[in-house]
């Protein structure tokens, strides 16, 4: 018995995973990316669960006065003062803790060395110039990171494909004045736009993804538009509008998935590079709010503080790290969506 064909999907999908390196990056990056979603729960100061003269709380989600641990102020409880500590720890009570009890602005008011401190039992990666945990900041820095990438990725693919398939589908004087449009556009400067938007508004998240939403876009607007200049004279595209069709549902159903191929091509390696701008953003004070954990900020430290190694090399090393994944991701990619291959 005959098996039945496999789809173009399936086909690429299994030259995917026959791509070793690529296929083990991809999974390697999914349980990183996956676990860092919950950084609350792997890195934390709170507890996660509190079970205190027979009631349950839950100190991760939900603010407590200290007096609901039997202390006398109704201020938000301190789990690392020793007092507290000392009632939670009585006959019958019990504390479940995150594996790291540092969150990313947690300062270590105790440690023994002058800030940045080295790494120790309390911190394992060490401490920043102000006393914060460098592996706390490490997990929710990823989780930034990604979760930027992914966000800028979205937005400049959505109007690259949108901008590349008008100008590839209509052609002719809008397709010249467009070009001309993105011709002066991409001669903008786009670091002193960003320097003179960080003067003006408060650094976000939100505010960079707009600000290099505005300029990402345009080099995957230039496949987009060669593929639909290709296809939109073909046969299948004339016969459709015989029959009738308008061009948006001949742009959606005919030309833009095989459009994608080029666009899905390029994802891993997008997404490698928006972490590096904001790497590189949050490097030069240009990024998110000095508070917010980051990998550019924490390599700023490791620049300014040279004797402190667990700064930049731990930075550096979750970086490259990364990076490298994506990269061998998107050379899978690119091989399993290349027809050529058996």
């Amino acid at each position: 018995m005959s098996l039945p064909p496999l789809s173009p999907a399936q086909r690429a999908w299994l030259r995917f995973k026959a791509n070793r390196r690529g296929y083990i990056s991809l999974w390697l990056f999914m349980t990183l990316f996956i676990t860092s979603l919950g950084a609350e729960i792997l890195s934390n100061d709170r507890p996660i669960l509190v079970h205190y003269q027979g009631a349950y709380y839950f100190p991760i989600v939900k603010n407590y006065p200290e007096t609901a641990f039997g202390g006398d102020f109704e201020t938000e409880a301190n789990y690392n003062d020793a007092y507290l500590k000392q009632r939670l720890s009585e006959t019958g009570n019990w504390v479940w803790y995150a594996p790291n009890r540092n969150s990313y602005d947690t300062i270590n008011l105790a440690t023994e060395h002058p800030n940045p401190a080295p790494p120790s039992a309390q911190n394992l990666l060490g401490t920043d110039d102000r006393g914060r945990d460098v592996l706390a900041r490490l997990i929710y820095g990823f989780r930034l990171s990604v979760l930027f990438a992914l966000a800028l990725t979205v937005v400049a693919t959505v109007i690259g494909i949108v901008a590349g398939a008008l100008q590839g589908y209509f052609g002719g004087r809008f397709d010249l004045f467009f070009q001309r449009v993105i011709e002066v556009w991409s001669s903008m400067p786009e670091l002193y736009l960003l320097i003179i938007f960080s003067a003006i508004f408060q650094p976000s998240v939100l505010i960079l993804i707009i600000l290099l939403s505005l300029f990402g876009w345009m080099g995957l607007a230039d496949y987009v538009r060669a593929e639909f200049l290709r296809g939109r004279n073909m046969d299948y595209v004339k016969a459709a509008r015989a029959l009738g069709l308008s061009n948006r549902a001949i742009m959606m159903r005919h030309l833009l998935p095989n459009s994608l191929v080029s666009v899905i091509t390029f994802l891993p390696f997008r997404i490698s590079g928006a972490i590096l701008a904001l790497t590189s953003l949050d490097f030069l004070g240009l990024g998110v709010p000095p508070t917010t954990p980051s990998l550019g900020e924490l390599l700023a430290q490791g620049k300014d503080n040279i004797e402190a190694w667990w700064l930049s090399m731990t930075t550096f090393g979750v970086l490259v790290g990364t990076l490298v994944l994506l990269i061998f991701i998107g050379e899978a990619v690119r091989e399993a969506l290349d027809a050529r291959r058996g």
